[in-house]
């Protein structure tokens, strides 16, 4: 199993793909942030310019990746068919 599980799609997480360039993930609970850049990288083909975690209340780790400039968060929404 890889260190990314599923991407998260609430209002809240689709309207900072827009605003801020970000994507939302639930990610395993060892993951640290150089593996979940490390992975979303090689699996998207995109730039990562900063990932921040945060343990949920369901004892999940999620983590907002934000992306480079050049990148759009938008394109890989559609590719996981959020939006």
């Amino acid at each position: 199993m890889g260190v990314l599980m599923y991407p998260i799609g609430t209002e809240k997480a689709i309207s900072k793909i827009d605003r801020n360039n970000e994507i939302e993930y639930i990610v395993a609970l060892s993951a640290t942030k150089e593996a979940i850049k490390g992975e979303f990288e090689k699996l998207f083909g995109v730039k990562v310019d900063g990932v921040r975690v945060m343990n949920t209340f369901q004892n999940r780790k999620k983590a907002v990746i934000k992306l480079a400039k050049d990148f759009k968060a938008s394109d890989i929404a559609v590719k996981l068919k959020l939006v």
